[in-house]
Formats: C-alpha cells, sequence, structure tokens
C-alpha cells in the first residue's frame, strides 16, 4: 500500500499526546491507526537538529528507510517520524533498523 504525507498540524498534535510512541538515539515514532483506509505518514526536523542541509539529510534518510518499510505495513495507520539530532550522521541502515525494531514493537509490521 502506498503512504500519503501527513501534513496538518493538528494530526501531528494527535499522535503526540494519543499515539503509541518508541524512541532510539536516531529516531522517535508516533503511531495511531486512522479510519481512512490509508497509510499518512509526516517526518519532522526540528531546528535542533541542525542547518538546513542537514535537516534536509535527516527527513531524506528516514523517507528512504521507510520507502523499503512501506510494503509490510498492514492495516490504516497514522505514522510520524522525528529525526534526532544523530540522524545526520549515521547511514540509511542503521536507521532502517532502528524504524523496523519500533514499528515492529508497535505492532505496525509483523
Amino acid at each position: 500500500m502506498k503512504s500519503t504525507a501527513l501534513k496538518e498540524n493538528k494530526d501531528f498534535r494527535r499522535l503526540y499526546y494519543r499515539g503509541k510512541s518508541q524512541a532510539s538515539p536516531c529516531l522517535v515514532t508516533y503511531v495511531g491507526k486512522n479510519r481512512l483506509g490509508e497509510i499518512r505518514v509526516g517526518i519532522t526536523s526540528g531546528k535542533k537538529i541542525g542547518n538546513a542541509v542537514k535537516r534536509n539529510r535527516a527527513r531524506r534518510v528516514i523517507r528512504a528507510a521507510f520507502s523499503t518499510l512501506e510494503g509490510r505495513i498492514n492495516g490504516s495507520y497514522d505514522i510520524v517520524f522525528v529525526a534526532r539530532t544523530k540522524t545526520t550522521a549515521v547511514k540509511m541502515q542503521e536507521v532502517l533498523e532502528q524504524m523496523e525494531s519500533q514499528l515492529t514493537d508497535l505492532g505496525v509490521i509483523e
């Protein structure tokens, strides 16, 4: 199932307060079910991470890691990934491993 972008601030807020979350050194993941029949994904990277180049790299690495796991998600979920300072310094493979374990713990993928 192909995912769409999560854009509305209220959707991000809903996941921060009501969603389930998992954290690791590179990534924080928030997950909540939706009734839309689709997967919606949002990626945030705050100013703490660094300048625009570093923030964009962090988002790109997270997007690449998620694209490899996207097909394994069953059901309709809203997912928000929050980049951390370490995200800019690691390879996509490391983010992928952490993302996979977080999504497994949260029950999104088997």
